[in-house]
């Protein structure tokens, strides 16, 4: 039989909980929070402050010394570091998108309607049909979608195409890209293979894919969560791999093995901006959050952004 599910509680009922879990709670700061966020949003930010029960499971009393101002801090400097992080993906995203146009558009504007320019296992059609849903979708505001319609029967240039796809089209047209194609792009923004450091193994697996196209698909998953306004601090995301990556210059932060945690989105995303945007000052926004916002802040840990042993507190 499944559960009943649990009521609907006031903000005033909510706050009651909370002292009775052990919470230290200032009535009128919670009462706003809980009235605009809601109990449930919040709770993601508290949940590591439960004690944990004979089972390792979080129990429902808080752990001594848990404040509700903490959890508020801690919602506010994810709130903070979705608008960075939104901010930077946009410009990732827009490089991307041109870097691979130049690459699809060697041999004329509609390359990227060839199935034979992909990789075999690349479901082109599959892509195409998403494409025209993109395409179809923006005809009613898009000028330009709209003029190639009425002058060039319906074709569009991958350069107008682009602006009407999704980060998550362009990740997997990357993905979908032949290997040397994706390499050429990987290399124009700073993430080229150095055979020299690594193993057979690695190099063979990374001359067959780029690294890059596993931190697309990564870098999508985080842009589709911060466009929710989703919680950052503390979530595992796609694995995506780093051993190829940790070798190269400024990306030696990243953990080993694979990176889940948004710490190794902050590493990538510094490298990829500074090739993207010379003299950015984003990564150093980045750092200056994250050592000012979340470290002083009690409940958080190391292991809720995935910062690596070692850090020096810099991007």
């Amino acid at each position: 039989m499944p559960r009943t599910l649990k009521p609907p509680t006031s903000a005033a009922d909510q706050i009651e909980v909370l002292i009775r879990r052990g919470m230290a709670v200032e009535r009128a700061q919670a009462e706003q929070w809980l009235s605009n966020v809601s109990y449930y949003r919040m709770s993601g930010y508290w949940h590591p402050a439960r004690l944990e029960d004979s089972g390792n499971d979080r129990g429902d009393q808080f752990k001594p010394g848990t404040c509700f101002a903490d959890a508020a801090a801690l919602y506010e400097a994810d709130r903070k570091l979705r608008t960075l992080l939104h901010d930077g993906l946009e410009r990732i995203e827009i490089a991307l998108r041109t870097r691979i146009g130049e690459a699809l558009t060697l041999e004329g504007p509609l390359t990227y309607t060839r199935p034979e320019f992909f990789r075999p296992t690349f479901d082109h059609a599959e892509w195409m049909s998403v494409a025209e849903k993109r395409i179809s979708r923006s005809q009613r505001w898009n000028e330009s979608i709209r003029h190639h319609d009425r002058e060039y029967g319906g074709q569009y240039p991958f350069w107008v195409l682009a602006e009407v796809l999704d980060f998550a089209d362009v990740s997997k047209l990357f993905a979908g890209l032949r290997a040397p194609v994706q390499r050429s792009v990987a290399e124009g923004l700073g993430i080229a293979v150095d055979r020299s450091l690594l193993s057979e193994r690695q190099f063979k697996k990374a001359s067959k894919n780029s690294p890059l196209a596993r931190w697309c698909e990564q870098l999508t998953v985080v842009r589709n969560l911060c466009a929710h306004h989703g919680r950052l601090w503390n979530k595992s995301f796609v694995p995506a791999p780093t051993p190829v990556l940790r070798v190269l210059p400024g990306f030696h932060s990243l953990p080993s093995g694979q990176n889940e945690r948004v710490f190794g989105v902050l590493v990538v995303m510094s490298q990829l901006l500074r090739v993207i945007s010379p003299g950015t000052t984003w990564p150093n926004k980045a750092a200056r959050l994250v050592n000012t916002d979340f470290v002083p802040n009690p409940p958080v840990t190391p292991e809720g952004l995935g910062i690596t042993e070692g850090w020096n507190g810099e991007f």
